[in-house]
């Protein structure tokens, strides 16, 4: 049995995510960019202490890693800018030491919007050449209404991680590993040896259907190629964080592997039998997975939709 903490976090990220679609409903006019951002400005930011000097940060979009020690901090992801102070006021807390390197899983908002500020508090930001890449465009996103523009100079990515890369710091390894086509086009996985603690960013969404960016490069083979990456990762000791949704195992990445892989063999099959995207909606071919995956903000039908269109 998971610990009670796990599943009321669980309960926690898929109650904020069901209010930002209910929320999203309810008002038409506004985006759920706009939306997830006006939650954001209200939301706690929230810390877990793992273990090995690593923690996480929860309700700043995505999931934030952070190794504190006596060289400083290494962060994992950003998120969202107008959680600055709180995130600010939780590294303080962790750590008195600078802030010296945030890796940015890849280029989405909820993970990289914060870019500027870390930046204005001293750290490099590492990331692939793809997110270095987008995080310097204008790129339209239709299932969140928005448009993102070019970001300023200083919040882009100036150590560019273009193969496995391990980074020492503060006595610890941390290794940094590119997913070419998964999520995006441009993912990167964080895992820190020692403490044995690996942050997936968005190759994993813990108790949620995925999100997959088709505009930029991602899809659904390259995500259970990634699924299978982190499985070999990591161990039954090893903590697993997602980009979205609490903290798991590598049972739990497992389940969401299995999950993707049946999902994707059924809408393919349906898809070559000439089915449409309407048609296959309406099989339901996610249902098996519905009540653990599809009570947040990837509906089973917009989910079914993702797939389809990678098949």
């Amino acid at each position: 049995m998971k610990p009670k903490a796990t599943i009321d976090m669980r309960a926690l990220a898929a109650a904020l995510f069901l209010s930002l679609a209910a929320m999203g409903a309810a008002a038409s006019d506004d985006t759920p960019y706009a939306k997830i951002n006006e939650a954001t400005a209200t939301a706690p930011v929230t810390v877990k202490e793992l273990r090995g000097g690593v923690s996480a940060l929860y309700g700043s979009g995505g999931n934030i890693g952070a190794l504190v020690g006596q060289d400083g901090i290494f962060m994992v992801d950003a998120g969202i800018a107008v959680s600055r102070p709180k995130i600010e006021y939780v590294l303080k807390k962790l750590s008195k030491g600078p802030l010296r390197y945030m890796v940015n899983t890849h280029w989405h908002w909820d993970h990289a919007d914060g870019n500027g500020w870390v930046h204005q508090d001293g750290a490099t930001i590492v990331a692939s050449a793809q997110t270095a890449k987008h995080l310097g465009e204008s790129i339209r996103v239709e299932e969140w209404g928005h448009t993102f523009e070019p970001v300023e100079k200083d919040a882009r990515p100036t150590l560019i991680v273009k193969g496995d890369k391990t980074m020492p710091f503060d006595g610890e390894s941390v290794l940094i590993r590119p997913y070419v086509t998964s999520h995006t086009d441009g993912d990167l996985s964080v895992y820190f040896k020692q403490a044995d603690v690996l942050f997936t960013g968005d190759t994993w969404w813990n108790g949620l259907y995925p999100f997959i960016d088709y505009a930029e490069g991602g899809g659904i083979n390259g995500m259970i190629a990634a699924a299978d990456e982190n499985i070999s990762l990591v161990t039954a000791h090893t903590i697993v964080v997602p980009g979205h949704g609490p903290e798991g195992t590598k049972a739990d990445l497992i389940a969401y592997r299995d999950m993707l892989v049946s999902i994707r063999d059924k809408v393919a099959g349906l898809k070559k039998q000439g089915l449409s995207l309407e048609q296959v909606i309406a099989a339901k071919p996610t249902q098996a997975f519905d009540a653990r995956w599809g009570q947040a903000v990837i509906s089973p039908a917009l989910f079914t939709t993702l797939v389809y269109r990678g098949v």
